[in-house]
C-alpha cells in the first residue's frame, strides 16, 4: 500500500490531499508545525494518522522531521505543500525545507508547491548570490521562491533515474495564503497533488508541471539545466547536505 508523507497539512491545500489520499485507500503521514495541530487534523478527519512535527523555518528540525518518517518505516513519495509568503521565509520553508526532505528521504515520488506566479520572479538566475537561506532577512520574494522550487522539481526529475518529480501550481484557492475571496477551485489543487503522489495513472509517471491534472510548461527559467545546477550547488553549500 502506497504510504504518502504531506507536509502542512493543518489546514487548506495539505488537508484536502490528506482527505483524497486516505480516500484512494493509501496510508498517510502528516506534518504539523506544532503537535497540537496534529490533533486537529485528526480530529478534521476522524482517523488517528501518524504524523511528524516540526518548523520547517528551522533546518536542524527539517532534519528531525526525517528522522521522524525514518522511524515510521519511511514512504512511497512526498507532498511537498507546506509554504509561507512571509518574504523573510519564503527561502528556508518554500525552497530549503523540500530540498533537505528531499535529500534526506528516499521516496521513488516527489510533488512540489508551485504557483503561477513562478513566471513573475526577478531574481539574478546567472548568479544566485546575496540569498538569505535562513530566514534571517528578507531577500527573494514570494514568487522568486516559486520559480526555484519549480526549477528544484525539474533537477531533481533530471538527476534522480527512476524518480518522478512534478511540480503543481493549484491555482489562486480560497486557503490561508489565498484568502476567502480566491477564485480557483482548492478540491482541484489537492486532487492533483494526491493524484502525483500516488502514481497510479501512468500519465503521473513523468517529471512535469501541472495545473487541475493538465500538464504544462513552466517559465523557460526552470527547465534550463545550468540554473538547475547552480540551485543545487547554492542549496548544498546553504545546508551541507548533497542532494545526489
Amino acid at each position: 500500500m502506497t504510504r504518502v508523507l504531506v507536509t502542512g497539512t493543518s489546514t487548506g491545500l495539505g488537508l484536502g490531499a490528506l482527505g483524497d489520499l486516505l480516500d484512494a485507500g493509501a496510508q498517510v503521514v502528516a506534518h504539523v508545525r506544532r503537535e497540537e495541530q496534529l490533533y486537529e487534523v485528526r480530529r478534521a478527519l476522524g482517523t488517528p494518522l501518524p504524523g511528524v512535527v516540526g518548523d520547517l523555518a528551522d533546518q536542524a528540525e527539517v532534519h528531525r522531521v526525517a528522522e521522524q518518517v525514518a522511524d515510521l518505516g519511511g514512504v512511497d513519495a512526498v507532498i511537498h505543500n507546506a509554504g509561507t509568503m512571509d518574504e523573510r521565509l519564503v527561502l528556508p520553508v518554500n525552497v530549503v525545507a523540500p530540498y533537505l526532505l528531499t535529500a534526506l528521504i528516499s521516496a521513488e515520488r516527489h510533488v512540489y508547491l508551485s504557483s503561477s506566479m513562478h513566471r513573475g520572479a526577478r531574481l539574478n538566475t546567472d548568479r544566485l548570490t546575496g540569498l538569505d537561506w535562513t530566514g534571517a532577512r528578507p531577500t527573494a520574494s514570494y514568487s522568486d521562491s516559486k520559480l526555484l522550487v519549480t526549477a528544484l522539481a525539474a533537477a531533481v526529475g533530471r538527476l534522480r533515474p527512476g524518480t518522478w518529480a512534478n511540480a503543481v501550481d493549484p491555482g489562486w484557492v480560497p486557503t490561508r495564503m489565498g484568502g476567502a475571496g480566491a477564485p480557483d477551485d482548492l478540491e482541484a489543487g489537492h486532487r492533483t497533488q494526491a493524484w502525483l503522489a500516488l502514481g497510479q495513472d501512468p500519465r503521473t509517471r513523468v517529471t512535469a508541471y501541472w495545473h487541475h491534472m493538465r500538464a504544462g510548461q513552466p517559465d523557460r527559467r526552470a527547465a534550463d539545466a545550468e540554473f538547475q545546477d547552480r540551485l543545487l550547488a547554492a542549496l548544498e553549500r546553504a545546508t551541507g547536505t548533497e542532494l545526489v
